[in-house]
């Protein structure tokens, strides 16, 4: 009786650690898809503009890295060619970081929910054996509900992972297309 009272607890833990990782996924998902798509708009209205003009464009969000970072970098244009290289890589480092914070989560979570629900659905069986042995029913309907509710575990960690899996792919590419909206517009307003 008391193996299965933890198997049930263990269960009940997955499930909610589960729920957790659901609500992550769509936070995460929806505030980095917003600092993407502004970034993503910023970045095309000025390649769209064709200049960027440090006195005209005068943003001082912290969100707007696209302006922010050429900024930098053109404020920086009269050093060096080794050490001006060096910072360019540096502010483009820093700009990349900046997109792709917390993104690493979503990643995680798209391989860690179907694990989670595979953990849960093993513990839904052994919990549905267990009651089953403790009231001696051998009713196999009991069984394959027993069962089929268990394998909710899984279906709910697929879902999450496939959810979490398009929202990471979407943040990546969209990224990946700001970085290099960015280095054209550093080759543009350098050389």
């Amino acid at each position: 009786h008391q193996i299965f009272n933890m198997t049930e607890i263990i269960h009940q833990i997955i499930f909610l650690m589960m729920v957790l990782m659901s609500i992550v996924t769509v936070v995460i998902g929806i505030e980095r898809f917003i600092f993407s798509f502004v970034n993503f708009r910023r970045a095309s209205a000025i390649i769209k503009a064709g200049v960027f003009d440090v006195s005209r464009d005068k943003n001082d969000s912290d969100q707007d890295l696209i302006a922010n970072s050429l900024k930098k970098i053109i404020d920086l244009n009269s050093t060096s060619p080794n050490k001006f290289d060096d910072f360019v890589e540096a502010v483009y480092l820093e700009l990349r970081e900046k997109l792709f914070n917390r993104v690493w989560i979503l990643d995680t979570v798209v391989t860690a929910a179907p694990l989670l629900g595979l953990l849960g659905t093993i513990f839904g069986i052994v919990e549905t054996f267990l009651a089953l042995s403790v009231s001696g029913n051998s009713d196999p309907a009991a069984i394959s509900s027993g069962i089929a509710t268990a394998l909710y575990a899984t279906a709910f960690g697929i879902s999450i992972a496939l959810v979490g899996l398009i929202i990471f792919n979407y943040l990546t590419d969209r990224n990946e297309k700001i970085c290099e909206y960015f280095k054209i517009l550093v080759l543009k307003h350098i050389t």
